[in-house]
């Protein structure tokens, strides 16, 4: 609940219509499921504008209007600032002040945000209630939105923050001013807008800068670009690192994989089995398992937690449609995650054929041609069939000619499915690793 005169405080707004003492008891982007007395957001976006919608909201009993243009409504109060966007952030930012005593975690890096967010919120919530972003909604809306919903019901927040254009992991984090600051990794991913792996680098590096006290880092000792920092002991941000090559303070030993799923003992003592597919989900599960140490659980309580844990829907999922086991790796793409994703298909045995349905890796910039064609060849020593999806990838077809017989292009998700039916002949007792950026829709392969 806020009083319009805290809104105007958050957003530096001006008051167009109503009172300073208004109370609007919950903010809205939505005018389909705004709530009487809510206040209402009109967002601005690349294809619609909340402004359109302000008639729908007011029926609905919209007590007040932020907008961007000087709007009167009868019976309404109305607030005009710069940018709808950016009062959204700061409306959220003001909340998250009012409960700075709630720590907040915030989990960034190319790969694996999305997975390490749900293993630390899933381990937490064996001794606290956690709120965490719901899905990957871990931009400059859904961040925010996820801000607004804390108050004294939780203990705790778990943020994932995604970014792909420079400046936006530090806008974010003062939205969220996070004391524990996870970064998983520094890949190739957004190069189209971050140049290269020193870009990536210093637009995630930037979380540390907005940690509040008392500040912890949690970083991969493993990453190149991350290792230096991680072994760097500082008293503000205290960092503690993972790692399994490189020494950190909580590292993976005696690994082994059974099916596919990773077994492994940290600090050579404490024994962890996941039921995730991926050899690098053991550093997944190792910064939950550092988090969960530093708010007091137990090696026994966080073991437990990962054990029942599941990935995120289109996220190395294994399914299974008419006999034909799938890997469901659609949810997006890049050089780092479709390794990962290739590990897995490797160390798995299968008493047919290895099947790779491959779509284009987006926003990889002036090095997009040579990334494609790097992960065709890592791609065709290990599936017995390959079928690519989207231009990106058959630029690059022409140099692996030796393989023609094994490989298939195709425009759609959909024709890789008449494909993988109809030429490739896929039966039960093969298996099919499906994976493509989002805008690929490669889950379109799956509709067998």
């Amino acid at each position: 609940m806020f009083k319009v005169s805290e809104l105007l405080k958050a957003t530096c707004g001006e008051l167009i219509s109503g009172s300073k003492d208004t109370l609007a008891k919950g903010i809205s982007i939505d005018s389909r499921t705004i709530k009487k007395n809510e206040a209402f957001i009109a967002i601005k976006g690349d294809n619609f504008d909340g402004q359109d919608f302000i008639p729908e909201a007011v029926k609905r009993g919209a007590g007040c209007l932020i907008t961007q243009k000087e709007v009167r409504q009868k019976g309404v109060t109305s607030i005009r600032v710069d940018d709808t966007a950016r009062a959204l952030g700061e409306i959220a930012c003001f909340n998250r002040k009012r409960f700075k005593d709630i720590p907040v975690i915030a989990v960034t890096g190319s790969n694996g945000k999305t997975t390490v967010k749900e293993m630390i919120a899933g381990v937490l919530s064996r001794k606290f209630k956690v709120l965490k972003n719901e899905g990957t909604r871990n931009n400059h809306i859904g961040l925010p939105l996820t801000l607004l919903k804390l108050d004294n019901s939780y203990d705790i927040a778990v943020l994932e923050i995604g970014t792909n254009h420079f400046g936006e992991v530090e806008y974010l984090t003062r939205i969220a001013c996070p004391n524990i600051g996870v970064i998983t990794n520094i890949g190739p991913a957004h190069l189209e807008y971050f140049r290269s792996l020193n870009g990536v680098f210093k637009e995630k590096y930037s979380l540390l800068g907005g940690l509040q006290n008392p500040a912890i880092a949690i970083l991969n000792s493993d990453d190149a670009f991350l290792r230096r920092i991680a072994l760097t002991k500082t008293p503000s941000p205290f960092i503690l690192s993972v790692g399994l090559k490189h020494k950190s303070d909580f590292f993976a030993s005696g690994i082994s994989c059974v099916r596919g799923r990773p077994v492994f003992k940290v600090n050579q003592r404490f024994k962890f089995a996941l039921k995730t597919l991926g050899y690098y989900n053991i550093y997944n599960s190792l910064f939950a398992i550092a988090v969960g140490r530093a708010f007091g659980l137990s090696y026994r309580d966080i073991s437990c937690g990962l054990a029942g844990f599941s990935l995120p829907e289109g996220r190395l999922n294994f399914i299974e449609i008419e006999g034909i086991r799938f890997i469901d790796d659609t949810y997006n793409s890049n050089p780092l995650s479709l390794k990962h994703a290739l590990g897995v298909l490797d160390n798995l045995s299968v008493r047919g054929k290895k099947i790779f349905v491959m779509g284009d890796m987006l926003e990889l910039g002036d090095l997009s041609r040579a990334l494609h064609a790097q992960a065709i060849r890592e791609a065709l020593k290990v599936a017995d069939a390959l079928i690519t999806v989207g231009e990106l990838t058959r630029a690059c077809l022409n140099k692996n000619s030796s393989a023609k017989n094994k490989i298939f292009n195709c425009a759609s998700a959909s024709e890789a499915r008449r494909i993988l039916l109809e030429k490739v002949g896929v039966v039960p007792g093969d298996i099919v690793l499906v994976k493509g950026s989002r805008r690929m829709k490669m889950e379109e392969v799956l509709k067998i």
